[in-house]
């Protein structure tokens, strides 16, 4: 189908598939925590999906090249965002599978019903407002700071869209993890399992993903850790399986 880039637009492989998706080099592109967010869902077939705060869309296009999800949402606020996500989706001929919505996810209650979905997925702003340095860029700014939507709007949005025994999972910051926990209990989404990522071994870990059941009987587990890159600065064998890689040629 003819789609045409914009002069600031590339035109990417979605890892791990034959898909394709339009970025701009101007704006927030995707990078290897929607990766590793896509790689820890489990969804079962014929779910009902929904990403919150979807940019790209490329969590959308990630998880419908892994699982068979019945309908996979994107909700994205920025307007230029959600219509270069869109034509990413009539480009690999997915409009039966993906629908991308330009909305507030605040507003969720305006467009869903509740308790309607099997699975949220986000890969949310990481920074408070008012904590580091803001972009003049407002598109870099929305999505690195909770600046349209604080962490409290998103777990309130998942609880809502959530069925009974329905999953939420989320990549954030470490030092987040308190807040994470707290708003997930606050609004009945039991965390049920943590995983850290880090970027090598010997180093902080830079990211966390989690899992969180709505109704969900309180049990946490933590789930053997990610090292994204060996010491030589090669990706681990781990990340290689994550991305679906040839190891061999992209060593070469």
């Amino acid at each position: 189908m003819g789609i045409t880039l914009n002069s600031d637009e590339r035109l990417d492989t979605v890892p791990g598939s034959c898909y394709k998706i339009i970025q701009n080099i101007k704006k927030f592109s995707y990078g290897t925590d929607a990766v590793l967010l896509a790689n820890y869902c489990n969804i079962k077939r014929g779910s009902k999906v929904v990403d919150l705060g979807t940019g790209t869309g490329i969590i959308p296009l990630l998880l419908v090249g892994r699982f068979e999800a019945d309908k996979i949402y994107g909700l994205e606020i920025q307007k230029d965002m959600a219509e270069m996500a869109e034509r990413s989706i009539i480009l690999n001929k997915l409009q039966d599978k993906v629908k991308i919505i330009n909305m507030d996810l605040r507003n969720v209650s305006d467009f869903f019903k509740k308790e309607s979905f099997d699975v949220v997925t986000s890969n949310p702003p990481y920074m408070v407002n008012g904590g580091g340095i803001i972009n003049s860029d407002d598109n870099f700014s929305i999505s690195r700071h909770e600046i349209c939507a604080t962490l409290e709007d998103i777990v309130k949005s998942a609880e809502f869209l959530l069925r009974d025994k329905g999953e939420f999972y989320m990549i954030h910051r470490p030092y987040r993890i308190a807040d994470i926990i707290w708003n997930l209990r606050k609004y009945k989404l039991e965390p049920k399992s943590i995983c850290l990522v880090y970027p090598k071994i010997g180093k902080k870990p830079n990211m966390v993903l989690i899992k969180g059941v709505k109704r969900g009987n309180p049990e946490l587990r933590f789930d053997d850790p990610i090292y994204v890159y060996n010491e030589d600065g090669s990706y681990t064998d781990e990340i290689y399986k994550i991305y679906r890689m040839n190891k061999e040629k992209n060593d070469g």
